[in-house]
């Protein structure tokens, strides 16, 4: 199997641990030891950017106060991550693709506090963690379907409708999903 880095994994249907139910993850890093994604349709119900900024005693504007915050996965939610475009040359930034990185660092929060961060970008909490051989074993077991990154749906489709989307993108229609894995 290839490694998945620049990927979205979608859920199958029949996934039912609460913390992956029709989620879009963006692998943001996969090797033998292991990946690292960010679900990127699990908007916070009770944080924004006012929010974060004022727990971390940065000056924000009153457009940054009003970003939302997204749940990017069940391990380390205490921390912050952040998925961008362009620019991409911040202190810890992290290649994804060409034009998609993640940043962890207090630079590009600044930045994105006082209005002068990337145009598109995610601000989230919480990672999402496999350990060696688990995602290749999951996607075996048919839990994740396999698709490539669409910036439009990280950045421009509405978070209700990303993982609708995404199944779309690749030609399935999602009520035809069948939660038996098929080997041929």
């Amino acid at each position: 199997m290839s490694y998945l880095k620049g990927q979205f994994i979608l859920a199958m249907p029949g996934l039912a641990d609460p913390n992956f139910v029709k989620t879009v993850s963006c692998i943001c890093e996969h090797t033998q030891d292991g990946a690292v994604g960010i679900s990127i349709n699990r908007m916070g119900t009770a944080i924004f950017g006012k929010d974060l900024f004022e727990g971390l005693n940065i000056e924000h504007s009153p457009d940054a106060a009003a970003i939302p915050i997204y749940i990017g996965g069940p391990v380390h939610i205490g921390e912050i991550f952040i998925i961008h475009g362009p620019p991409l040359n911040w202190q810890g930034s992290f290649m994804i693709t060409p034009t998609l990185a993640m940043s962890r660092t207090p630079d590009i929060l600044e930045a994105i506090a006082t209005d002068r961060g990337p145009q598109s970008f995610l601000i989230t909490l919480g990672c999402a963690g496999w350990g060696p051989g688990q995602l290749e074993a999951e996607i075996m077991e048919n839990v994740w379907l396999i698709s490539p990154v669409f910036e439009e749906i990280l950045f421009s489709t509405p978070v209700e409708t990303r993982w609708k989307t995404a199944v779309n993108k690749l030609g399935i229609d999602p009520d035809m999903l069948s939660n038996t894995a098929g080997h041929a």
